[in-house]
C-alpha cells in the first residue's frame, strides 16, 4: 500500500504549512492518525478526511490544528493542543489538517484562509 504525501499551501498568505502530509485515506490510517509518532518534524502533518474533531490520546506532544470545509477554507483552528485531549467538534468541517504545533502561527493561518493540496514533488 503506497502512502500518499502533500503539499499544503495557504492560498491566502502564500505560506506553506507542510511538503511532507500524509494523507491518511483508509479508516485504518484516518484512526490511527499520528498515534505511535514520539515528534513532528518541520513540514510534516498528516490530512485525515472525512473528519470534523481530533484527539491526541496517547500522544506525547501537542499539535496545531485546522479545519477545513469543502472548499478548503478553514472554519476552525486548534492551536497547541496538547497531549490527551479533545478538540472541538466543527460539524461543518470536510477534514482536518494537524500539524507540528506552532505551524499556524508562524504561517500565519487563520479563519477565514483558504488552503490547497498538492501532490508532494519528488523532484
Amino acid at each position: 500500500m503506497t502512502k500518499r504525501t502533500l503539499v499544503v499551501v495557504n492560498r491566502t498568505r502564500g505560506t506553506v504549512l507542510g511538503n511532507r502530509v500524509l494523507a491518511a485515506e483508509t479508516f485504518l490510517s484516518r484512526l490511527l492518525g499520528l498515534l505511535g509518532t514520539r515528534e513532528l518534524a518541520p513540514g510534516a502533518g498528516i490530512w485525515i478526511s472525512p473528519a470534523s474533531g481530533v484527539h491526541t490520546f496517547g500522544m506525547p506532544y501537542a499539535i496545531d490544528v485546522a479545519f477545513l470545509d469543502a472548499r478548503g477554507g478553514v472554519i476552525g483552528v486548534s492551536q497547541g493542543l496538547r497531549p490527551n485531549r479533545v478538540s472541538r467538534f466543527h460539524p461543518g468541517a470536510r477534514g482536518v489538517l494537524e500539524v507540528k504545533a506552532g505551524t499556524l502561527a508562524a504561517t500565519g493561518t487563520s479563519l477565514g484562509d483558504r488552503l490547497e493540496f498538492g501532490a508532494r514533488d519528488l523532484t
